[in-house]
Order: structure tokens, then C-alpha cells, then sequence
């Protein structure tokens, strides 16, 4: 918002009220007979006019602080108006009534004033922290303690009278205190940092104060004395220095929680607890007792809030001590120290388990598509990670793509377990493949100490890492990529029956190792097309008798390019088989039952439904309700009855893909979600499909 600027007529008037103020106190100390008609009876009336119109001038022209700046001039006007019936009816009397209408425009000033003070204060501070606040509080209540103590116990001594009388008296030193509780609790709120604007405006409520309390004082101590030209300078000093306060600029500031910050609260508590001791050996009224307990008792509050402050920073802090920032599972620290809390508490009858577990391919993926996508296949796989983990112990990354998690399990399930884990930070994608290779160990029985079990794990870590590494994942990549040149779309095929073939191996408990020969034995069990001609394998109705040998032929030649790189040997067994049928009459082999590799045995069903439920030149598209039912029916005669039954699981769960389906990775989206990945016609077409 704009702030008020003085033009050089406003400075002009802000000068001539200077020039008035000077000529007052002139003629004060010396009589000038020829000021009479400038500062005498109705001079300070004309000034207190001037002043009300610049604080409504500030008002009416500036949006920011308008309406605390309308109530400060009406303040200001009930003044005035207070003050010329005084000066044109009640000046000279020999006797004053109180109350008087007079004192009706004086004590409107308080509650008009007190709002728009809190106003001010509320706009120029923003949002104040509990501690400060209270720091106001026993700021307040220490002056407040110190003027009832001084003003209002003169004036307790010797009001009298009337009730209205009385209650009249009192309110002019209650108000007053008000005020100046305000500026005080306003001043600590910006830490005792006020701008120009709250420094005049300060300095004016202090003037006002300070001229009515001693003119309360000296008309409590001496039933004769009247109004001097003294404190009407001071009284007329503080209501320019408001009016300029409106002409300034203002800003909006907090105070800052530092060392320094305590000092002036401490300041005062000191004081108030003087103002107690005081009070033990001489008499203080029990209003400015009571302010100054109070005081103290927002010392102790505020001890409370700065402890529970800094119980929650700890706290905050030993969390993000013990966590990684990036996935919030427990870091390295987090590890040592619960695994030395394993070690202390172990033992033969409730042993554990430790695994790392590293991510194999995340570099590339890393370098290749940038670090805040890096961080978002990170976060990703890591909940992933956590939820897998979950019903059997903790998780933990210990730094980059190295993950780890202590798990309690009976040893027959943990390869299932790590299956689950492997699968869960695993991740492939239009040109990548993330993996993961582990390393367990059991505790107590294998390692003796928390470095000891780290140092095992670590070690058979990196023996499964070497073994899946060499020619394997270069070769296997290079294949890949042919076949996504070659047939586009045969791609696609592969990698939906790899989606699906990992989701039925996880539901039917296989291991690390191998879910990990079924899901490359998937996305290469269909290799051997790249050697047949187009013309077959576009070709758009049904096969003849020549056609369909060669095609039989292409798992024969999968497996001979496969079985080129000795590290992909045992997938090329698979690729093979993975066409052969339950009841013996599949190719290449006609072998049956049981002697068909179970991986080959459940990429087959999975292809099965995924054809089923892809559009096909020579037949219909079938529904996955359809397909399963088919399947179904076949179960244990072209497919292998515990395989079907997986399969039906996995669809009815909802956990996987289906034929024809894909799990998308998205920022913040589950690896089950449930998309149409294409048909044939139209590439890459999505729509929801229905289980």
C-alpha cells in the first residue's frame, strides 16, 4: 500500500504548529501580551481543530491504516470538543461539577483511542509468536503496576463525593494506563524496533500521559492547584506528535527471537518483583500489587511456552537428524542406532534379519534423465519400499540409491519378503531399467556386532550385484532396444506380459533371483520374432500350415540368440519352454506338467491373456472378465492350474496389470494403478480398463 507523503504544504503546517507551540512557551515564561490572541483562551482550541483535520486528512486519503486513523481523529475530536465547553462555559468558575459535559468529551478519548491503537498494532506487527506476545503482556503489566502505584494511589487517597464523582476521577488515570499499556505491549511486539511512525506516536500517548498524571498527582496533594502552562505544553506537545505520527511512513516488523530479545522482558519482570519487595515494607495499592504478580506469573508462562518450544525443536531436530530428507525413512544414524538396540536385545530365540539392498541402473537413469527426476524415481520407489517392508520390520536409506531394512521373519519367508522388496524398488520404463541386487544376513547367528553384520551384508551385496552385472544387463538392454527398433509394437507386447508375469510370480512367493529370470525371460519371450519376415507376422488373417512352423520356430530362435551370451543362458531355457502347454501339446518340445520351467509356465498364461484382450487382425478383442474365464476353463490342460489360480488373485486384487495393461509411473502415483497402455491400430491410446 501507498505511504503518506508530506507535500511542502503539509510541512508548512506541521512548521507553523511548531512556530505555535514555541509561542506558547514564550509566552508563558515571559507574558508576551500580543500572543494573547494566538495561544490564550481559544488559541489552543484553533490548534487542536488543525490537528483533528490532519489526522482525518491522513485517513481520507490513504487506504493503508484507514480506519485506525479515523478512530485517532475522532479521539482527538471528542477532545476538543471536551475541551472548548471548558474553555467557553466552564473556564473561571469557582467551582467545577464533575461530572461535566466537558468530561464527557475528555474520557471519549480512551475508548476510540484504544481501539485504534490496537488496530495499528495489529496491521504493523503480522503474525507474532506466543513468546513475544507475553513478553508484551509483562511489559504492560509493569508499567500499568508502576502508575497505579504512583498516579492512581494519589488519586485513590483523596477522590471523594458522589459515586459518578468518584468513578469520573478514577477513569482518567485508568485510561490513561490503558493507553500506555498499549504502546508498550506495541513496542515489545516489534521488538523494541519501532519505525518513525510508532516512534511519534508513542512519544505523544507519553506526553498525554504524562501531563495528566501529574496534573492528577498535584490536584490529589493540594485541593488548590490548578492547570499550569507547563503541562498544557506537554499535553499540546503530544497531540502534534501524534498527528505527525500520521504523516509517517510505516512498516510492518516481527521481532526477532535472539538473546537480546529477553533483555527488556527480564528488564521489567525486575522491576515488578521490586514493586513486590516494595510493597512488604510500605503501603502500594492492591491494584498495582496485583499488576505487578501478574507480571510474574507471565514469567512463568512464558518459561512454559519457551520450554515446550524447545522440547518441539528437538524433537523436530533429532527427527531430522535420524531421517533422510528426501523419502523420510530413517537414515544411516537411524540404522546404527537401531540396530545396536538389536544387538543389546537379541538373541538365539528371536534373531533378525539385515538386508541392503542397491539400486542397479538408477546412475544411468540418473545422468540420462536429470537429478529431479532421479529424486522423484527415489521418492517413488522408496514408498513402494516402505509399505513392503512394513508388516515385517523397518526400512532405511543409508545414502544415494542404497536402501536397508531390518526385518523380522521366519527364514523360510524371507525370500518372498525380499522378492516383495526387490519388486517394490525396482522400476522400468520407456528406455530404462532400475533393479535392485540385496544382501542379508542373519542376526545374531552370523554377525556378532552391528559393524560385523553391515560388513557381511555389504559383501553378499555386492556378490549378487556381480553376478547380475557383466555381459548381462548390456546384453540384455542391446536385445531390447533391437526389438523396439525391429517390431514397436511386438515391444509394447513384452513388456505388458513382464508387468503382468512379476505381479503373479510376487502372488505365488518366488524369491529375488528368481522374479527377476521371469521378468527378463518375459521381456525376451518373444525374441525370436525379430528373425521372422514381416509377411508373416503382419500378415492379416489367419496362418497356413508353412506359416505357422515358422512361427512355432521363433521361440527355438529366441533361445539361440539368447544362448549367445553365456549370462543369459538360463533365460534362453525359459524363452524356449515358454510356449509349451500344460498337457504336452505346446511347442517347441511337446513338454508337459511339472517339466515345463515355472517361469516359462507363468509368462505363458500371462501372454495368453494379454492376446486375448489385444486386438487382433483375425479375431475379437475380449474382455480381462472374458479372458479369465477362458483361462479358466483351460486350466489344466494348456495351462498350469496353480498359475490360473495366481493369476485370478492378482486380477481380482487389483495389485498388477492386466493383458493389454501397464503400470504408469507418475509423481505421486501407485505402481497398481490400472491404465490401458494401446491397441494396435492407434499406438499408445489409454482408457480405464474394468476388472
Amino acid at each position: 500500500m501507498p505511504q503518506p507523503r508530506k507535500s511542502p504544504a503539509l510541512r508548512a503546517v506541521f512548521v507553523a504548529l511548531g512556530v505555535w507551540l514555541a509561542a506558547y512557551g514564550v509566552h508563558f515564561a515571559v507574558s508576551v501580551g500580543i500572543l494573547d490572541a494566538l495561544v490564550g483562551r481559544f488559541g489552543h482550541d484553533a490548534m487542536l481543530l488543525v490537528l483533528v483535520g490532519l489526522c482525518a486528512a491522513r485517513a481520507a486519503r490513504h487506504r493503508s491504516e484507514r480506519v485506525a486513523w479515523w478512530l485517532i481523529a475522532a479521539a482527538m475530536l471528542s477532545w476538543t470538543l471536551g475541551e472548548i465547553y471548558y474553555t467557553t462555559v466552564l473556564h473561571g468558575a469557582r467551582s467545577v461539577p464533575v461530572p461535566s459535559p466537558a468530561d464527557i468529551g475528555y474520557l471519549g478519548v480512551y475508548p476510540l483511542a484504544f481501539a485504534g491503537l490496537m488496530l495499528l498494532m495489529r496491521e504493523r506487527t503480522g503474525h507474532v509468536s506466543p513468546t513475544i506476545w507475553v513478553d508484551g503482556v509483562i511489559a504492560a503489566l509493569v508499567v500499568g503496576a508502576l502508575a497505579c502505584a504512583v498516579v492512581f494511589e494519589a488519586v485513590l487517597h483523596t477522590v471523594g463525593g458522589r459515586p459518578i464523582s468518584i468513578a469520573t476521577n478514577l477513569a482518567y488515570p485508568l485510561g490513561d494506563m490503558l493507553l500506555l499499556l498499549v504502546v508498550v505491549t506495541a513496542y515489545a511486539l516489534r521488538g523494541w524496533r519501532p519505525d518513525r511512525s510508532s516512534m511519534f506516536l508513542g512519544a505523544g500517548i507519553m506526553c498525554f500521559w504524562a501531563a495528566d498524571s501529574i496534573y492528577l498527582v498535584a490536584t490529589a496533594q493540594s485541593s488548590t492547584y490548578t492547570e499550569s502552562g507547563p503541562l498544557n505544553l506537554i499535553a499540546w506537545t503530544g497531540f502534534i506528535l501524534v498527528a505527525l505520527a500520521a504523516w509517517q511512513p510505516s512498516r510492518t516488523a516481527r521481532a526477532r527471537q535472539d538473546l537480546g530479545s529477553i533483555t527488556v522482558p527480564i528488564c521489567f519482570a525486575l522491576v515488578g518483583l521490586a514493586l513486590l519487595v516494595y510493597a512488604t515494607v510500605d503501603h502500594v495499592n492492591v491494584l498495582a500489587v496485583a499488576l505487578a504478580g501478574s507480571a510474574l506469573v507471565g514469567v512463568i508462562v512464558r518459561l512454559v511456552i519457551t520450554f515446550r518450544a524447545n522440547v518441539a525443536m528437538l524433537a523436530r531436530s533429532r527427527r531430522d537428524a535420524m531421517s533422510d530428507a528426501l523419502t523420510s525413512l530413517g537414515n544411516r544414524r537411524q540404522l546404527m542406532s537401531d540396530l545396536e538396540h538389536r544387538f543389546a536385545c537379541a538373541g538365539e530365540r528371536d534373531p533378525f534379519y539385515l538386508v541392503l539392498f542397491d539400486l542397479d541402473g538408477f546412475k544411468l537413469y540418473n545422468d540420462h534423465f536429470g537429478h529431479p527426476a532421479g529424486d522423484a524415481l527415489l521418492t517413488r520407489v522408496s514408498d513402494h519400499f516402505s509399505h513392503a517392508i512394513a508388516p515385517y520390520g523397518d526400512s532405511y536409506r543409508i545414502g544415494g540409491d542404497e536402501f536397508c531394512a531390518l526385518i523380522d521373519v521366519r527364514e523360510g519367508r524371507l525370500e518372498s519378503v525380499l522378492g516383495a522388496a526387490c519388486a517394490a524398488l525396482s522400476e522400468t520404463g520407456d528406455g530404462f531399467a532400475v533393479r535392485t541386487s540385496c544382501g542379508a544376513v542373519r542376526v545374531p547367528s552370523e554377525a556378532t556386532s552391528a559393524s560385523d553384520a553391515l560388513r557381511i551384508a555389504d559383501n553378499r551385496l555386492y556378490q549378487d550385484k556381480e553376478e547380475r552385472r557383466g555381459p548381462t544387463d548390456h546384453t540384455h538392454s542391446v536385445l531390447l532396444q533391437a526389438v523396439r527398433e525391429r517390431h514397436p509394437d511386438l515391444h509394447q507386447h513384452l513388456e505388458e506380459v513382464a508387468a503382468l508375469s512379476r505381479a503373479v510370480a510376487l502372488q505365488m512367493g518366488l524369491g529375488a533371483r528368481d522374479l527377476d529370470q521371469v521378468v527378463r525371460a518375459a521381456e525376451m519371450h518373444d525374441v525370436g520374432k525379430i528373425a521372422i519376415p514381416d509377411t508373416v507376422l503382419d500378415k492379416p488373417g489367419p496362418l497356413n500350415e508353412r506359416e505357422w512352423e515358422l512361427m512355432e520356430r521363433h521361440t527355438v530362435l529366441g533361445e539361440r540368440i539368447l544362448a549367445a551370451a553365456p549370462a543369459l543362458r538360463p533365460i534362453a531355457e525359459i524363452v524356449r519352454a515358454s510356449h509349451e502347454r500344460y498337457d504336452g501339446t505346446g511347442y517347441p518340445d511337446g513338454t508337459a506338467g511339472e517339466s515345463i520351467p515355472l517361469a516359462s509356465r507363468i509368462i505363458f498364461v500371462c501372454d495368453s491373456l494379454n492376446s486375448m484382450t489385444s486386438e487382433r487382425p483375425y479375431a475379437g478383442r475380449r474382455t480381462t472378465r472374458e479372458a479369465l474365464s477362458e483361462i479358466r476353463r483351460c486350466a489344466g490342460s494348456q495351462f498350469d492350474p496353480q498359475v490360473v489360480v495366481a493369476l485370478g488373485i492378482v486380477l481380482d486384487e487389483g495389485t498388477a496389470p492386466v493383458a493389454g495393461v501397464a503400470p504408469r509411473q507418475e509423481a505421486g502415483g501407485r505402481p497398481e494403478e490400472l491404465v490401458t497402455h494401446r491397441t494396435r491400430e492407434s499406438a499408445r491410446r489409454r482408457r480405464a480398463l474394468s476388472v
